[in-house]
């Protein structure tokens, strides 16, 4: 279960405080995906990043009670210095996995041959995102944290071998996705929420939500 206690967020923008949450309370249970629709500009990256614990709430408490993964694409626990094999090796052991089932999975996935062998930081744009994805594909979550979608690379037979698996694993787990899109909302979830102005309010359904985000728009 994740959980969202009274949970608070805010920034200074250099003019006004930009507030993302104001004393949001929810939860996410193990098998019911949640959409949430918010405008571009509303602060869905940084409410996928508290889900994940990359960021802290201003106030409130934020609960983990199951394993929620980072969001697809994020590279924050890779180490640019360190060759693709040595960094799924890390993360594989950080996890409590087999690095020797993570390397080759990785390895196989992401399909870069040699490159795999060197710093990530020599790395194309599009390698990083293959191994990132090809990484978060390896390791096992009982919530998948998505921002706007599934990360997509300039290679088609990498983006229809990997888009495959990982819709097949969200057949089996949990989603949370945040988009501007309800097109993109789905592909995944049948209840939603709308994020507009700090607050979340929570809708049982997908039609539902996205009526009420239509005309706040």
């Amino acid at each position: 279960m994740l959980e969202f206690e009274n949970v608070s967020k805010s920034f200074w923008t250099g003019t006004k405080r930009k507030v993302i949450l104001d004393r949001a309370s929810f939860r996410v249970e193990l098998g019911r995906s949640l959409g949430i629709l918010a405008p571009n500009g509303t602060g869905k990256t940084t409410l996928i990043n508290m889900m994940a614990g990359l960021e802290k709430p201003d106030e409130g408490e934020v609960r983990r009670r199951c394993r929620i993964s980072f969001p697809l694409g994020f590279m924050g626990g890779v180490v640019n210095r360190h060759t693709g094999t040595e960094n799924a090796r890390f993360i594989a052991r950080l996890y409590g996995l087999d690095p020797d089932y993570v390397e080759a999975f990785c390895r196989w996935l992401c399909d870069i041959g040699e490159y795999f062998d060197m710093p990530v930081g020599t790395y194309s744009s599009g390698m990083r995102a293959r191994f990132s994805f090809s990484l978060m594909l390896a390791l096992d979550f009982d919530i998948y944290l998505i921002d706007e979608g599934m990360p997509q690379t300039t290679d088609v037979a990498f983006n229809r071998k990997a888009g495959a698996l990982l819709r097949e694993r969200l057949r089996q787990s949990t989603v949370v996705i945040v988009s501007h899109q309800a097109e993109t909302i789905e592909k995944f979830c049948r209840s939603a929420a709308v994020l507009r102005d700090g607050r979340l309010t929570l809708f049982d359904t997908l039609e539902e939500a996205k009526a009420v985000y239509d005309y706040q728009a």
